[in-house]
């Protein structure tokens, strides 16, 4: 639609509205857990909305945050493959990178975690509680030592998979 003076100076407009795709994660609590609530498994608290590190909350109900119960569940969210030839001489500073990059992230986002460190066939699998944890370490491995990455979401699924090689 061309612009006729009402759209402040902007050429065009557009007239329908966006819609957000859902992308449902099984997960995701429905409600709030009532206030103060603590984990416990890992000690995280939920207070002002989120869940943090700070230490136990006078009268704090106890309520398993989503992180812990993927990991009772053994349902992680993300993945990250680690493959190639580059890997064997090199796998001990790749994961003391991953643990550091993973510690980093945890210490602001209780519910971003590594679940698993799994070896199988040349490749070294981990496994994460949420999906930017595993985006992330696989992208501080590729900037890091390069080689080939490869990210997929999968569609209408809570759920990434990294593939890293070199």
């Amino acid at each position: 639609m061309k612009d006729s003076g009402e759209n402040h100076g902007h050429p065009y407009r557009r007239l329908d509205r966006r819609i957000e795709e859902v992308v449902h994660d099984p997960y995701a609590e429905r409600s709030k857990p009532r206030e103060p609530a603590a984990c416990p498994d890992c000690g995280a608290v939920f207070t002002h909305g989120r869940w943090a590190w700070s230490g136990p909350a006078d009268g704090a109900g106890e309520h398993l945050c989503p992180a812990c119960h993927r990991i009772r569940d053994r349902m992680p969210a993300g993945w990250v493959t680690l493959a190639g030839s580059f890997l064997p001489a090199h796998r001990e500073e790749i994961l003391h990178l991953v643990h550091n990059e993973a510690d980093r992230v945890r210490a602001e986002h209780p519910l971003e975690r590594i679940m698993d460190v799994a070896d199988s066939d040349g490749t070294t699998t981990i496994t994460t509680t949420g999906i930017h944890l595993a985006r992330r370490l696989g992208d501080a491995i590729h900037h890091a030592y390069q080689g080939a990455l490869d990210t997929q979401y999968a569609p209408d699924e809570y759920r990434i998979r990294v593939h890293w090689s070199r």
